[in-house]
């Protein structure tokens, strides 16, 4: 398989190259690009990577943190099977491409809904009541990786994103670390 995997910081960037380089024998080709934060740089990274590449990716590995609600912990590793924004204040339905949800490989039964902004408790709570979900993580990316990847040939996506911080819990944005 060609997998390209994405990797929003700079950090997730130089940790997944120092651990694929590191191995040896392995089964599939693996292309790593750091797609900056935010959903314009990740869909344009993305866009970019699947257009240059010699032979098409069978599949997109986004890596990387995320936020979690209560229900989640530190550390947790979830790879989502369903990804939307909520940072989107448009009629359901009337843009679908921004509404809709799209689907990831993962096999979690968890939502990752994708903003531009960093969320907190308030924001977490009111996410989690106007779409009806008790349980979601949050980023800053797959959503418009999703988007950038179902528009170049459909390549299905797989999120694997580990617990930052549960602003619900207390934590801030300093507990990225």
């Amino acid at each position: 398989m060609n997998i390209l995997i994405i990797a929003p910081t700079s950090r997730e960037y130089r940790n997944m190259c120092n651990t694929v380089t590191s191995k040896s024998g392995l089964r599939h080709n693996y292309t790593i690009i750091c797609s900056g934060i935010g959903k314009a740089g990740a869909a344009a990274a993305t866009a970019t990577a699947i257009a240059k590449a010699e032979k098409p990716y069978d599949m997109i590995a986004v890596i990387g943190f995320a936020a979690g609600s209560l229900g989640f912990h530190q550390g947790n590793v979830v790879c989502p099977s369903v990804t939307r924004y909520h940072d989107c204040d448009v009629p359901e339905g009337f843009i679908p491409e921004l509404t809709d949800p799209f689907e990831l490989v993962g096999n979690d039964d968890a939502t990752v809904f994708t903003g531009d902004s960093f969320v907190n408790a308030r924001s977490v709570a009111e996410i989690k009541s106007r779409f009806g979900v008790e349980r979601a993580i949050f980023d800053m990316e797959i959503g418009a990786i999703a988007i950038a990847c179902e528009m170049c040939n459909n390549v299905p996506v797989l999120a694997v994103k580990v617990i930052s911080d549960v602003p619900e819990d207390g934590h801030t944005e300093l507990s990225y670390d």
